[in-house]
């Protein structure tokens, strides 16, 4: 409801005035009477209000939907996992896995003849990745060991890998998938490696060898992270021998001991070996079908100094095949190249090396059925 007030206009007087005597029937003026009323130029005028009630008009969409909403629970399903608190959202990512690997084979009256023999291998894997803005911060850390147990023969090694990783990155623009890297890359074992049946000369142990890689450059990780190609013109790599008698030998490129006539030690060998190179690493993960996931690794070395152009190789192919949330298949193949470690190195009775040896291509094939248990 609105509400008008018109006062009294001058202009209004003389129409107000007329119609005052028709009302009245008299030629004359009648006596002014005051009521509530503005005096205007000695005439007493009273003020009109107007009122004026406007009525809203609703009228609907011609799109909107009146209809009360079905509500049918027939489709509803109980929630699976329990009631969960709320966290503060973190920067870290982070995934633990732990697995058992076991293969065996038994006879029994078998005509074709056979050794009993079970084999075991064990793993771990620790990962944490940190995610601000535009850095990014990689760590993984893998530990395995493996065992065989044969009839007829003491325990023998399989499997001894102890492998760190880290790698610090910052790119300049959002959506650029190139990064300015440095990275960090170390590898010893656990116990020692014979060749069986050897069990007296250990040809390594733990910290021999131990290999460090440190350097800087450029990484390529694509938006899925399942691909990334680091490149690193400046890396500087460690091999430690921290065995004297290993260090004597020369062994895994280390400066050899000095002997006398007599096969005494005049200085004892080297323990540490120093190498400035280019590395490039590259880390695949494709999908091949549901629950089948091929991994790549790949590291290559060269030094600058000592002899450019010949490559250390580091390759590791694996094939996982999923078959549930807790068994796996997997199917492993690893090849290694270094002109660094030497085979069939012949020494005489005085242990002086006759024959230094030669570098080979080392492969390695597993394949196990286990246990897989992510924490």
């Amino acid at each position: 409801m609105k509400r008008i007030a018109l006062k009294p206009l001058k202009f209004l007087l003389p129409l107000l005035f007329l119609v005052t005597l028709v009302s009245h029937g008299q030629d004359t003026i009648p006596a002014p009477i005051i009521v509530d009323s503005v005096t205007v130029d000695s005439i007493a005028v009273d003020t009109i209000v107007i009122r004026r009630t406007v009525d809203k008009i609703y009228t609907p969409k011609k799109d909107v939907n009146l209809q009360i909403p079905k509500i049918d629970f027939k489709k509803t399903k109980t929630l699976k996992k329990g009631f969960q608190r709320f966290r503060v959202p973190s920067f870290w990512e982070t995934e633990n896995s732990f697995g058992i690997n076991i293969s065996e084979v038994a006879f029994v009256n078998w005509n074709a003849g056979g050794d009993n023999a079970i084999s075991g291998l064990g793993f771990l894997k620790f990962a944490r990745k940190y995610k601000f803005s535009n850095f990014q911060w990689d760590n993984n850390l893998e530990l395995r060991y493996g065992l065989n147990a044969q009839e007829g023969q003491k325990l023998r090694k399989t499997e001894d890998v102890i492998r760190l990783t880290s790698n610090l990155g910052f790119k300049k623009e959002n959506n650029s998938r190139w990064f300015y890297s440095v990275q960090l890359n170390f590898n010893t074992q656990f116990s020692n490696g014979y060749t069986y049946p050897d069990r007296d000369t250990p040809i390594s142990r733990f910290m021999a060898p131990g290999y460090l890689l440190f350097g800087a450059g450029t990484s390529y990780i694509t938006k899925d992270e399942k691909f990334n190609l680091y490149l690193s013109p400046l890396t500087q790599k460690s091999t430690f021998v921290l065995d004297q008698d290993l260090a004597d030998s020369g062994a895994f490129g280390v400066d050899e001991a000095i002997l006398d006539a007599e096969g005494n030690v005049i200085t004892p060998g080297k323990n540490h070996l120093l190498e400035l190179g280019i590395l490039i690493t590259n880390n695949l993960s494709y999908n091949i079908a549901d629950n089948v996931e091929l991994k790549s690794r790949l590291n290559l070395y060269s030094d600058y100094i000592k002899s450019f152009g010949n490559i250390d190789v580091d390759w590791e192919l694996t094939l996982n095949m999923k078959v549930n949330k807790y068994i796996s298949t997997n199917l492993g193949t690893q090849v290694i190249f270094d002109d660094d470690i030497l085979f069939d190195v012949v020494k005489d009775d005085t242990g002086t090396v006759t024959n230094a040896g030669t570098p080979k291509i080392q492969f390695k094939q597993v394949l196990g059925v286990g246990i897989l248990y992510g924490f």
